[in-house]
């Protein structure tokens, strides 16, 4: 078990573009083993590879109430998503001790590269569509402050414990 220091905002690495992944490799499951160590120590519902300074389309999502339940993603793009939009609340450890209501689709397809190397896709629904959606932001080099106005993405920043 190896829980990884996660990345304070504003690190260059999580406003940077993950870089595909081309292949699973034994070093991508470990890479996958080291993230829901450290998502499950937060304890969070997602974490995406830059939060832990690493720069690949990588993440890791396990909304269950039982845990152990996680999805490992490679490349992850979502292919569909609902109309029907849903208001939850956000957060990250990359920003802690704050956190903010953002509204995204309630429902999301998203296709990715599972463990055993294959294309896969998956329904989600509810909060692991929500996690997916902010993981796959962070692969893009976004956070969820960015879907905030100007004005409440600079107060919260300030507030973090960063």
């Amino acid at each position: 078990m190896t829980i990884r220091r996660i990345l304070s905002y504003p690190h260059k690495v999580l406003r940077s573009k993950a870089e595909v992944v081309p292949e699973i490799t034994d070093e991508i499951r470990e890479i996958w083993q080291d993230m829901i160590d450290t998502m499950e120590a937060m304890p969070g519902i997602g974490l995406a590879a830059p939060q832990i300074g690493v720069g690949l389309r990588l993440a890791v999502v396990d909304a269950s109430r039982e845990r152990g339940k996680a999805i490992r993603m490679a490349n992850p793009e979502v292919l569909y998503a609902s109309v029907e939009m849903a208001m939850g609340e956000e957060a990250s450890p990359c920003l802690p001790g704050v956190s903010a209501r953002i509204e995204r689709p309630r429902a999301v397809t998203v296709r990715f590269l599972n463990e055993a190397g294959m294309w896969d896709r998956k329904e989600l629904v509810m909060q692991w569509a929500r996690s997916a959606q902010h993981q796959i932001d962070h692969l893009e080099g976004r956070l969820y402050v960015d879907h905030l106005s100007r004005t409440k993405k600079e107060m919260l920043v300030k507030k973090a414990r960063i």
